[in-house]
């Protein structure tokens, strides 16, 4: 089976090549398969058997418009964490109660953005707790809780735990009643988010464990938000396994179980999936446009900077690559395999896709699909050396490809610049 291919069988790039889509929309390009998207959106509605849970998809993993709609389809509710990511959701349908706004650190006019649609606000830090409680005395929030514990595949995206700015601390928690109490606020939600990128159940139900106890000290609760997470496998072709959600599944529902028998009323549970949503679901092109050694190492020159991805600058994150000529993926023999550099077109020395690679031979022409880009890829994409975004493209259901977001251009640059 062709490595891009989905877990339905069913060819990732519908009825198109990589190199007539290339053509057709720009190098490099951003694809989405929707059936792939589609089933994970399934997945992560239907995580636990609990009758009052949602799945609280996080944009910022990706917010094009039309996935955003297909979540909502897909009975998807949602995250944000800027009114930039309210007014999204608005556009693609989301109401009021679907969206969780959860913040970090901002002024009272963000938080009275969302106060002001009647959009639930999460305050992270006693600060905010104390502004909230200024601007409107009475007003139902949540808080989003350290518990102290804390995961993820780099320190930079471990989101709880001792060195971290997110969150009130476990031993604030009697501070921040009082605060609510002093200033007639009323918490009826709690939240944490231990991290991203986990693959294995136990350290997500160790947390939500502890998060449980935790919570029962708060008597109004209408919902709790475990977080989410959820990790894919990025080294696929080396044979990673997916996580395994029938073992989160069993954990999480006598977890969820024990917490309402004890609590004495059901109370809304929710996670916040973002990654495992959408990762999957996407493939980023490019192409090799110059092959060249520098002392002993190979490198290939390409159009995939980290403008356009920056998770490998960013985290060291492996992305697997295959690579493609004329339009088919480019098979090799392990002893043909050769190591190579694959770097991007932007003027730092960090721009680095993936070092010493074993890949094909390559030739210039050949096109490159990095795996597992739908998350974080065009989100955190910029302009940086005045680079164009790229397009974005769709493979609907039937095979079909649709531009969903067109590719900038240089007028787009000077668009919000003034003249004096």
């Amino acid at each position: 089976m062709n490595p891009a291919d989905t877990l339905t069988q069913r060819p990732f790039f519908g009825n198109n090549d990589p190199k007539v889509l290339l053509e057709r929309f720009g190098s490099p390009l951003y694809v989405y398969n929707e059936a792939i998207f589609r089933q994970r959106c399934r997945e992560m509605r239907h995580l636990i058997d609990y009758p009052h849970f949602t799945a609280n998809y996080s944009i910022k993993a990706n917010s094009n418009l039309t996935l955003l709609k297909i979540a909502r389809e897909e009975g998807l509710y949602a995250d944000a964490m800027s009114p930039g990511e309210i007014f999204a959701l608005e556009q693609a349908g989301f109401t009021p109660d679907q969206i969780f706004f959860v913040p970090n650190n901002v002024s009272a006019h963000e938080l009275d953005y969302a106060r002001e649609r009647q959009i639930c606000i999460s305050l992270d830090s006693l600060d905010q707790l104390e502004l909230a409680g200024r601007l409107s005395p009475g007003l139902g929030v949540a808080i989003r809780i350290n518990p102290g514990l804390g995961a993820g595949h780099h320190a930079k995206v471990i989101t709880a735990g001792k060195k971290t700015k997110f969150g009130i601390n476990a031993e604030q928690l009697d501070e921040a009643r009082a605060i609510a109490e002093r200033l007639g606020l009323r918490i009826i939600g709690v939240n944490q988010h231990i991290g991203s990128l986990f693959m294995e159940s136990p350290a997500y139900l160790r947390a939500a464990r502890h998060f449980f106890e935790l919570a029962a000290g708060f008597p109004d609760l209408e919902f709790v938000d475990l977080g989410g997470g959820f990790g894919i496998p990025y080294r696929k072709l080396d044979g990673e396994a997916k996580l395994d959600l029938n073992e989160l599944r069993d954990g999480l529902d006598q977890l969820v179980d024990d917490f309402v028998r004890r609590y004495g009323k059901p109370v809304m549970v929710k996670t916040e999936p973002g990654r495992y949503v959408v990762a999957e679901s996407g493939v980023l092109l490019g192409t090799v446009h110059a092959l060249k050694e520098n002392d002993g190492v190979a490198y290939a020159g390409t159009d995939i900077g980290f403008n356009v991805l920056a998770r490998p600058m960013l985290y060291d994150s492996w992305h697997d690559i295959v690579v493609y000529r004329d339009g088919q993926s480019l098979e090799a023999e392990p002893d043909a395999l050769r190591p190579v550099t694959v770097v991007g077109n932007i003027c730092e020395s960090g721009d680095i896709l993936a070092k010493h690679r074993l890949l094909p031979p390559l030739r210039q022409g050949d096109h490159l699909a990095v795996l597992d880009a739908g998350a974080y890829g065009y989100a955190m994409s910029s302009n940086y050396n005045n680079r164009l975004r790229p397009a974005e493209v769709l493979i609907r259901q039937d095979g079909s490809a649709v531009l969903i977001r067109r590719r900038e251009t240089l007028a787009d640059l000077m668009r919000t610049c003034l003249e004096i």
